[in-house]
């Protein structure tokens, strides 16, 4: 591993080129130092075999990758650079004439760093020279932003999940063969078809996942004893999750005679394939859904270097933005001014950051009335403050001193006064709050307000 026994083709680039190559470069800085930045002993882990036909040495494919995410180009554009820019070849080590490699290889590099014990191995050793560097010195602001990553694999429904989970089971499981044969009745599931029923017929569909729900159980419930391995294991508490969160009872059953129906509506967090477990529903809005992972990431806006990144589940109140952007800036070691949409811009995260010593710059969340049509905070800097007490606006008592004297009575804990056209409006009795955390937009700073003021009309 990172012994390359193929030909060398041509001469050197980085030796006979080098007055090319822009210096101060990040293609220098790699031709100059990507043995130091990349050494063999980095990627020994993930090349534990010395049989077969010796493998693209891991330093050449690290420093394409690198270049390839400072870029944004596909895997094809970057083996297209890589055969035909001298700058490429320079910092990735290649001959004058070499052609490089198919485009696949970055594909299963980038698979076998995804599933070693260290998958930001890459990031992290960039991330060390950054520092190290002073790339980032008295660069005090941080981006905070998200997107999401479509996955390949099919969303499954139920029927599809069942069998597939079933059949995983039965594969990796040692006696689970046998306990099939006399358990799993609903389907024959060394049939790689789907179960022959009328699709259309509404009742043969619930009868099916009825069944099959039964088989799981059942199969579930004979397995053997016996010490699993991981993807026994794997497979075992896989079919107990699809068994279980896309049914309930049936409408006449009280849980426990094993008859099931479809759940209405979606499960929390629920799987969407057995091909990828870890796959979720993706709301970025309320009417655009997608299939597939969260992508995190902290960013010095004047230079574009990520500061720290992440990859969660696109679903779960641990995966969202906030939660995670406040992880992101956990290894900041001075205070910084944190900018980012209003997703970031919970009560939590404010209060974690704001602790934190950072500056926060946070699309504040709009403000929303505790009842429908009723009023906020920002009606109380709008309306207009009495001098002394009496009858206000539509006829509502003000109180001059009390914290809501320029609201209607029942903000101050009164009653909303008969007769009083603002009554509707207001929870009558019932003192405005904004919960545990202050609303951002009152503890701004003025120059904040300022900035997130919507322009007036002329």
């Amino acid at each position: 591993m990172g012994d390359w026994a193929g030909e060398t083709v041509g001469p050197d680039v980085w030796e006979m080129c080098r007055e090319l190559i822009p210096a101060g470069s990040v293609f220098a800085f790699l031709a100059g130092h990507r043995a130091a930045l990349f050494p063999v002993e980095m990627f020994a882990d993930m090349y534990p075999s010395t049989n077969g036909r010796p493998s693209m040495p891991p330093q050449i494919l690290a420093s394409a990758i690198t270049l390839q995410a400072l870029h944004g180009l596909s895997d094809f554009e970057t083996v297209q650079e890589l055969r035909c820019d001298l700058r490429w070849k320079a910092a990735c080590g290649l001959r004058l004439h070499d052609m490089a490699f198919d485009p696949s290889l970055l594909a299963y590099f980038r698979r076998r760093l995804a599933r070693s014990v260290q998958p930001n191995r890459v990031f992290e050793a960039v991330r060390e020279v950054v520092k190290a560097t002073g790339v980032l010195k008295g660069k005090h602001r941080r981006a905070l932003d998200s997107t999401v990553l479509n996955d390949a694999v099919a969303t499954q429904d139920t029927v599809p999940q069942l069998i597939a989970a079933v059949r995983a089971v039965i594969r990796e499981v040692p006696g689970a063969e046998q306990v099939a044969v006399v358990q799993c009745t609903a389907h024959d599931y060394a049939d790689p078809g789907k179960p022959r029923i009328a699709w259309n017929d509404e009742q043969a569909r619930a009868d099916l996942v009825d069944a099959l729900v039964g088989d799981a159980l059942r199969l579930l419930g004979h397995l053997p004893e016996q010490e699993l391995g991981e993807k026994a294991a794997n497979a075992v508490g896989l079919l107990a999750l699809v068994a279980g969160q896309d049914v309930e009872p049936a409408e006449d059953s009280d849980g426990r005679d094993g008859r099931w129906r479809i759940t209405r509506g979606t499960a929390y967090d629920r799987t969407i394939s057995t091909v990828d477990p870890e796959s979720r529903h993706v709301h970025k809005t309320r009417t655009h859904q997608q299939d597939g992972y969260k992508a995190h990431l902290a960013i010095e806006p004047e230079t574009g270097l990520y500061t720290a990144v992440a990859l969660t589940p696109g679903a779960g109140p641990e995966h969202h933005e906030a939660a995670v952007g406040v992880d992101l800036l956990a290894d900041e070691d001075t205070a910084r001014d944190v900018f980012g949409d209003t997703a970031y811009s919970t009560g939590d995260a404010r209060n974690s950051l704001d602790h934190a010593g950072h500056r926060l710059f946070l699309k504040p969340a709009p403000l929303r009335p505790a009842v429908p049509g009723g009023f906020t905070l920002a009606d109380r800097r709008r309306r207009p403050r009495p001098h002394r007490a009496g009858t206000g606006a539509a006829g509502c008592r003000t109180h001059p001193g009390s914290p809501g004297r320029d609201l209607p009575g029942p903000l101050n804990g009164a009653r909303t006064p008969a007769g009083c056209s603002l009554g509707g409006q207001i929870a009558d009795g019932r003192a405005v709050t904004s919960g545990t955390q202050a609303h951002p937009v009152t503890r701004m700073h003025p120059l904040q307000r300022e900035l997130l003021r919507p322009p007036q009309a002329d």
